[in-house]
């Protein structure tokens, strides 16, 4: 090679190093950037929980991951008359909406959690927290959009924390809000639910339909996966507030009104006459017990039901440790 083929050469190499190495460094430190960006950005299960409207550190795994606890998307209904496999005492969430009644069974909702279902065009998400023995049900359109809602896997306060497969954003059950992601801090619209044994919602709706448990999916629904957790003082997960007045599982009645909070503690409740009223939030309410089906409800001066929720009182007091009782 000539003089001048050697020096063509160095002045390519020269120029290839002011060039290529330098983009190769920016590239190499655009990646690392990427990386400390990703490990910042804090997640569980897949969910980003950066600027949650809960502590972070206390959104906790539940043991199976994202939709390891499917939802029933697709409920199927037989007649009451077809439901053989429910017992008198078997404890149902019961809903009426437009005249059609629905019952679904806790023991189908043990492995399952939240229901996305349709009644009479009206799109509405049962669910159910095994650990809170909370059930409660939402209107699922938001600003005019069906949402549909999955097992997300985390808990917070021992509470489910549902998703929605729409935007990825985690929704609190008890809270009724949601706590990350593009839908953060929207709440949930709550809607009258009754959570009562089957003898008494098929007393009062003979004809209501009744999930069954063709369900798509191979559990053993005649036995309860979380054993006798409901009858002894342990929790699996920690809890942000306690408060001892009341023993950790023994169930209240719990109301909001415009985000104030009273629970109607059924030892109370028992002690006292089956309906009485009471005045909460300048509001005249007329409370119904029955301590045979272990149910109560709340209606107001209209005679309209207003949506409560029954839940270990452990659970309603991490939530609204602020909340009024009522005492007998």
């Amino acid at each position: 090679m000539g003089t001048a083929g050697l020096a063509h050469c160095q002045s390519s190499v020269i120029q290839l190093r002011h060039t290529f190495l330098p983009r190769l460094l920016a590239l190499i430190l655009l990646l690392g950037l990427l990386l400390t960006i990703d490990a910042a950005a804090e997640s569980i299960n897949g969910f980003v929980l950066d600027g949650a409207l809960v502590p972070v550190e206390e959104i906790l795994r539940g043991g199976p991951g994202r939709d390891g606890i499917p939802s029933l998307d697709k409920p199927v209904f037989v007649h009451a008359g077809d439901a053989k496999f429910l017992r008198p005492r078997d404890r149902i969430l019961g809903i009426e909406i437009n005249g059609v009644a629905r019952a679904y069974p806790v023991r189908i909702l043990n492995y399952h959690e939240i229901v996305n279902d349709w009644i009479e065009s009206e799109a509405i998400v049962i669910t159910y927290c095994p650990l809170c023995a909370s059930g409660m049900a939402f209107l699922s359109t938001i600003n005019g959009k069906r949402f549909e809602f999955g097992v997300s896997g985390l808990l917070y306060n021992s509470d489910v924390l549902l998703y929605d497969r729409n935007t990825g954003s985690l929704w609190s059950q008890i809270k009724k809000t949601a706590v990350t992601g593009q839908m953060r801090g929207t709440e949930l619209a709550a809607i009258p639910l009754s959570h009562t044994t089957w003898r008494d919602w098929q007393s009062r709706y003979p004809n209501t339909q009744v999930l069954s448990m063709d369900t798509g999916f191979r559990r053993n629904y005649r036995v309860s996966p979380y054993g006798n957790y409901g009858r002894d003082g342990k929790l699996y997960f920690p809890v942000a507030e306690e408060n001892r007045q009341f023993r950790r599982k023994s169930v209240v009645l719990g109301l909001d009104i415009g985000g104030h909070f009273k629970a109607y503690p059924f030892d109370e409740l028992k002690q006292g006459p089956a309906q009485f009223v009471d005045d909460f939030q300048d509001r005249r309410l007329h409370i119904t017990y029955d301590d045979k089906n272990q149910t109560a409800q709340i209606v107001d001066a209209d005679g309209n039901e207003l949506p409560t929720v029954l839940v270990f009182w452990f659970a309603w007091y991490a939530f609204h440790p602020e909340t009024e009782i009522y005492l007998n």
